[in-house]
């Protein structure tokens, strides 16, 4: 029994918590409305510097119809997903890459090639270095490394090099 009252206790404190959180949010919001209302007011009072009763009136007016709008604020979480195409293409970005995306890959891959890893083609003649290795196997497209490209929604398309132009 003793545990049974503690939870209701908790599920008692939850809601209060969530109440006051909504009614701090509902305060704030119409603090900024007001203070916007009065900016609003000084603005449109200081443009005449002579001002009319007919024109106070008719400002009186626009901020009583300012005050009385609805505010709609919504805090909708967005799960990223993934953009996949239907015919392999590239949806997100440029359909080539780019040369950021050219210098990371030869970076990852010469340092990979440095480090003992295997090759993908066989050593060119005229290649010194591991870099220039990395350049022939991006140029062929035979590296096995996808491109993810994340949009600001934190949605994401993975790319295989081959799709690439």
């Amino acid at each position: 029994m003793p545990d049974s009252k503690i939870e209701a206790k908790k599920n008692v404190d939850s809601e209060n918590k969530s109440d006051n959180t909504n009614q701090n949010d509902k305060k704030a919001l119409d603090d900024s409305a007001d203070k916007a209302i009065e900016l609003f007011r000084k603005i449109r009072e200081d443009a005449h510097p002579e001002i009319t009763e007919k024109q106070i009136a008719e400002i009186d007016k626009e901020c009583e119809i300012i005050k009385n709008r609805e505010i709609i604020s919504q805090n909708v979480e967005h799960e990223a997903t993934e953009i996949i195409s239907k015919n392999g293409e590239i949806i997100t970005g440029p359909p080539t890459l780019t040369r950021f995306e050219k210098a990371r890959i030869m970076g990852a891959r010469a340092l990979q090639l440095s480090l003992g890893a295997p090759l993908f083609i066989p050593i060119p003649k005229n290649a010194i270095t591991s870099l220039e290795i990395a350049m022939d196997e991006l140029k062929q497209k035979v590296i096995p490394i996808v491109i993810k490209r994340t949009l600001p929604n934190q949605d994401y398309q993975n790319i295989s090099i081959d799709e690439f132009q």
